[in-house]
């Protein structure tokens, strides 16, 4: 009785601590395996260590590189830590990953970046599926401060880039929002003569910005959304590019993956070029138009532009401007399409006479399979712009 007593209360002990700890110890080296089968899949490069050292919830990954352009070249990363780990269904989810700060050089130009992270991150058990559970997501990726400077003068800063996604309740798509803030450029430093004096007879002498993408994707239809994506310099101006395609699926972007790295493979880079370039040809028959639009909004480049030309011309930017009014309908007229011809006109008409806004979009009433758009432009180019619903506007 004693025995058979005693017996049950170390099974019962035995029990308690095994629910108390963790059910398995965490393999660092898995954690990188996982990464790296989900980043093959996707398109990336590939990753490694020279060791991984577990610490509770922890991974630390010593000597960590990134593997460019099949292996041929590696960047060093350092120190990768991973804090938060826990096995899920396979995979990892990670509550965050930090990154030591970069600082690398090569021949006179030194690069540096500082407060590199990303949080949320989820690493696919199955990479090989056909969900979003089937692909590496992230909330938030982060990089603070990035400089590049040549011969000891900082040519080139980005104050910051903040990368966010968000993954819809039911899992049918994925947002994201990107923020490249204080992008600065010392133009002063441009080395060839030419674009140096181009650059200082139009007053562009640096650059002071900021660079915006926001936009979405559903899984189903493979619908790629870029509601925005804009480029906005301070005294220059903002262009904005906006654009929707289907067909862009998971099955798509694995078959072009396996495309690039099979032309990769190839050692004959003619012939793997050919075969890339007939793949490629068959991949973009699964993808349909839906609508595009180009947007520049002019912050005081247009008039220095015409200043410019004209002086290079002999003339004045107001005469330069008339020039290109006369030329753009001769110009246009060499394509048969009347309306275009009219359209454009009148918009470059209108710019010109007081830069404000510029706008090219293309709506059509329904999607347009991207066969007809190429055959179109090869059988009758001229009726692209009613296929796509072509419209220019400006200062609207």
């Amino acid at each position: 009785m004693q025995y058979s007593t005693k017996a049950r209360l170390l099974l019962a002990g035995a029990a308690l601590s095994t629910f108390a700890g963790p059910a398995f110890a965490l393999d660092g080296n898995d954690l990188v395996t996982k990464i790296n089968g989900a980043l093959s899949i996707q398109g990336g490069a590939g990753f490694s260590a020279e060791k991984a050292t577990v610490s509770g919830s922890n991974v630390t990954l010593t000597n960590a590189k990134l593997l460019v352009q099949a292996g041929k070249q590696n960047l060093p990363l350092g120190t990768v830590k991973f804090e938060g780990v826990e096995e899920n269904n396979g995979g990892y989810t990670v509550e965050k990953v930090t990154f030591d700060n970069v600082n690398t050089s090569q021949d006179k130009t030194v690069f540096t970046a500082s407060d590199i992270a990303i949080s949320g991150l989820t690493v696919p058990g199955n990479p090989s599926g056909d969900g979003l559970d089937a692909i590496m997501l992230y909330d938030e990726a982060h990089i603070g401060k990035m400089t590049a400077a040549v011969d000891g003068k900082q040519a080139f800063s980005v104050d910051g880039v903040n990368l966010t996604t968000e993954v819809a309740d039911d899992s049918s798509s994925v947002g994201f929002d990107l923020q490249v803030n204080g992008v600065k450029s010392d133009l002063s430093l441009v080395d060839d003569a030419q674009a140096k004096d181009t650059l200082q007879q139009l007053g562009v002498t640096s650059i002071d910005g900021k660079v915006n993408m926001t936009g979405s994707w559903t899984l189903a239809d493979g619908n790629l959304e870029i509601d925005e994506y804009a480029i906005d310099f301070a005294k220059v101006g903002k262009l904005n590019l906006a654009f929707s395609v289907s067909g862009y699926t998971l099955d798509f972007i694995k078959s072009a993956n396996e495309t690039a790295k099979a032309m990769e493979a190839n050692p004959n880079k003619e012939q793997a070029q050919q075969a890339a370039g007939l793949a490629m040809l068959g991949l973009m028959q699964r993808l349909t138009f839906n609508s595009a639009e180009i947007r520049f909004e002019d912050a005081g480049i247009t008039k220095k532009a015409l200043d410019y030309a004209g002086k290079s011309q002999g003339t004045t930017g107001e005469a330069m401007a008339q020039m290109l009014k006369g030329m753009t309908p001769m110009m246009l007229a060499q394509y048969n399409v009347p309306e275009l011809q009219n359209m454009v006109s009148a918009a470059v008409n209108s710019y010109l006479d007081k830069p404000g806004s510029f706008t090219i979009t293309a709506e059509p009433a329904d999607a347009v399979p991207f066969p007809m758009i190429m055959g179109a432009a090869m059988g009758a180019p001229n009726t692209l712009p009613k296929v796509l619903g072509v419209k220019v506007t400006a200062n609207d």
